[in-house]
């Protein structure tokens, strides 16, 4: 019995072990290379060519050459043309500087930047891309347009008409293209293979999806014979192969879009004078023109009359009880372009204004009203705090980081040797704590300069020593004080707290683990962000009195490496129609800083490092809603608008200017203040309201800046950043 029970044990262990033996030898078998990518660090470059391995990337590389961008360009696409590289230009980005190659079935793309910080270099970057839908180039095509994720090409060739049928009979069969059999195509019902063109011939293929390749919609190529001889090709989806009846897809400013979309973009809002919508729909026109008159009539609106058209060009005039307008439809590749356009009728315009005049004069004395009990409030909260706090002299800390004494009532020490900067917070009083500095720094030689701010609730103290100085800030803030304190007498090295780990291996520890996935955007967003972050937030700035945001500004956190981040804003800005500038470009391994022309205007994208992920900052300014509002800055100069809230008028000195701002200033009934044009830099300034204590604090300004300075009912002005 024991011999049976071994032999029924050994032989499944026998089974186990070839089974294993087999995934071992499986295991071993190289994965089989991607011929669909392209190894960018193969591709030719230009002489005196120096890489940069500061981000190492499969599918991406960036060298540096001793010529200008210009230079670099030409030299680079005669580089890549000599090397089978054919270059394309994809549907609707006819401006686009980038440059866009296919080498059979890989792809690649290549933009070029300055060098920041050597003038006269540039540097060109490679990216691989994989091509979805790959058709054939004739050679010699001129006006190649082609799109690599879906069929699409045109382009016109030399050879007459029946040599180009034949070039593409061979090169589609050979790419898995097959000519479309009447069986297939009747899972289409208003398939017609039999459909000719006028001047030319037309063919159908359909594509084997065992290869590789993403599931293929029947394909449409037609040859037009030209009147010089040439011959215009498209290849495009077969018209019976895309939507008949289009859903509604996302709102653009409030109007109805269908979809699906290649693109599309808004101006305005609902609430805006004027809005316009605008996209290109993947649909027939007639599609597109079925999808508007159902969809405007069921949200209210009437299609009062249709101007001349043709079978590529509709024109509809629209109207609603508030707006009229003006639906534009045109053939474009084998897009249905759709532009709709209405503006507010002047009645309406009346009625929104004052309705807006009506909740504005409500919100802002609602908003004094409140702002007058919070004050109150807020007094008698910090008296009675102030209070509660002890002002019995302070001993200094034993373990401090920081190369002044510290009371030993500090918490949460925040110290920053290499900027100088200095914060924390503490139980004791303001009393206490400003006598402290003062008993502490006056033995060790430091002199003190008189301030106007030296009350129970806030002190400003400010002290010099040996051509170094050091300021405090020190403020009641609920049931602590607050302390900030900067200058060149902080500048020091920090002390590591035990167990700190080195700055470099801190870093290197937050940093993520790189994903060659690229990020996706977020289509709510009204700037670009990826929809893979860890926050988010819009901001808009506008001029009092005005609807339209002359500013907008986004900041996220995206779990991602900067490079990343980088290669998406790089992608979606351009998508936008945004060109980078070259004009102060930094780039850096931990924050990169660039500078983009909108169509809107100019806009600042700020990359950086914080907490193992990547922070974002884009500013996109509007250069026509400024104009329209005067806070647009002269060239060179920044520009700022003054307000004031308050009850009583104040005088603002800054630059040697003094400036009397009147009560209410920047309200509904009085949106216009003073406007100062300034050359960029950092200004002292003093607000002075009769019967209060001058408030002395600063502001920086940079060129093409706008600024609002609101003066509160406290004296203390509130700076803005409008433009």
């Amino acid at each position: 019995m024991s011999e049976l029970w071994q032999q029924a044990i050994a032989a499944p262990r026998l089974r186990l072990f070839a089974c294993g033996l087999l995934l071992l030898a499986n295991s071993a078998v190289p994965a089989r290379a991607d011929d669909g990518i392209a190894d960018v660090h193969a591709l030719p470059r230009l002489e005196g060519a120096v890489e940069d391995t500061s981000r190492p990337d499969k599918y991406r590389v960036v060298y540096r050459v001793p010529t200008p961008v210009e230079a670099t360009n030409a030299a680079t696409q005669q580089l890549l043309g000599a090397d089978g590289w054919v270059r394309f230009v994809r549907p609707l980005e006819e401006r686009n500087a980038t440059l866009n190659y296919k080498k059979g079935k890989q792809g690649l793309t290549v933009y070029f930047t300055g060098s920041a910080g050597r003038p006269g270099q540039s540097e060109a970057t490679y990216s691989a891309t994989r091509i979805y839908a790959n058709l054939p180039f004739p050679d010699g095509a001129a006006d190649l347009m082609f799109d690599e994720t879906r069929p699409y090409l045109s382009c016109i060739v030399a050879t007459p008409l029946d040599a180009t049928k034949a070039f593409f009979a061979k090169e589609m069969t050979a790419l898995g293209w097959q000519p479309l059999t009447a069986e297939t195509a009747a899972r289409w019902p208003n398939a017609d293979l039999s459909e000719t063109a006028p001047n030319g011939v037309r063919a159908f293929y359909g594509h084997d999806d065992s290869d590789g390749y993403r599931r293929q919609n029947p394909v449409m190529l037609s040859l037009t014979r030209r009147d010089d001889g040439k011959t215009h090709v498209e290849i495009r989806i077969a018209p019976f192969a895309l939507p008949t009846e289009l859903e509604a897809g996302d709102d653009r400013a409030g109007l109805p879009m269908p979809k699906p979309t290649k693109s599309s973009q808004s101006l305005g809002s609902a609430t805006s004078p004027s809005r316009q919508a605008k996209g290109a729909v993947m649909a027939e026109l007639p599609a597109v023109l079925a999808f508007y008159t159902r969809e405007l009539p069921a949200r209210g609106w009437r299609i009062e009359a249709a101007g001349p058209g043709t079978p590529d060009d509709v024109t509809l005039k629209v109207a609603s009880t508030d707006e009229t307008g003006t639906l534009k439809l045109v053939r474009k590749y084998d897009f249905t372009m759709v532009e709709l356009s209405v503006r507010a009728t002047e009645a309406a315009l009346a009625a929104r204004a004052k309705a807006k005049k009506d909740a504005d004069d409500r919100f802002m004395a609602d908003a004094a009203a409140m702002a007058k009990q919070v004050i109150a409030a807020d007094e008698v909260r910090r008296a009675t705090q102030a209070g509660a706090m002890s002002d019995a002299p302070v001993k200094a800390l034993a373990d401090n980081p920081a190369p002044i004494a510290l009371p030993e009532t500090a918490e949460a020490v925040t110290f920053d040797g290499s900027q100088g900067r200095l914060e924390f917070n503490s139980t004791s009083s303001v009393k206490a704590l400003a006598g402290f500095f003062r008993g502490t720094l006056k033995p060790a030689g430091w002199k003190e300069a008189p301030t106007v701010i030296d009350n129970p609730t806030m002190a400003r103290l400010e002290f010099s020593a040996k051509g170094k100085s050091v300021a405090f800030t020190i403020m009641q803030m609920g049931p602590k004080v607050n302390v900030t304190a900067d200058g060149t007498g902080l500048l020091a090295s920090a002390k590591p707290a035990a167990g700190a780990q080195p700055a470099a291996a801190a870093q290197a520890a937050a940093q993520p683990a790189k994903d060659s996935t690229p990020l996706e955007a977020d289509p709510s967003s009204a700037l670009p962000v990826p929809k893979e972050r860890s926050s988010t937030s819009l901001s808009t700035s506008k001029a009092p009195g005005f609807d339209t945001p002359v500013r907008l500004e986004l900041e996220a956190s995206v779990p991602a490496d900067l490079d990343a981040v980088l290669a998406f804003y790089r992608a979606e800005l351009t998508k936008r129609g945004w060109q980078e500038k070259p004009e102060g470009a930094q780039t850096g391994a931990d924050r990169v800083r660039l500078a983009f022309a909108s169509p809107q205007g100019p806009a600042l994208l700020t990359l950086g490092r914080a907490r193992g992920e990547t922070s974002v900052n884009l500013v996109q300014k509007n250069a026509e809603a400024a104009a329209k509002t005067e806070i647009l800055p002269k060239p060179g100069q920044a520009r700022l608008m003054l307000g004031n809230i308050g009850d009583a008028d104040a005088v603002l000195t800054i630059n040697k200017q003094s400036v009397k701002i009147a009560a209410g200033t920047g309200s509904p009934k009085t949106p216009k203040g003073p406007l100062l044009d300034l050359p960029p830099g950092k200004y002292r300034y003093e607000i002075r309201i009769a019967g209060r204590a001058p408030i002395r604090d600063a502001i920086e300004l940079g060129a093409g800046d706008a600024w609002g300075l609101m003066v509160g009912p406290t004296g203390q002005a509130m700076p803005l950043p409008l433009y």
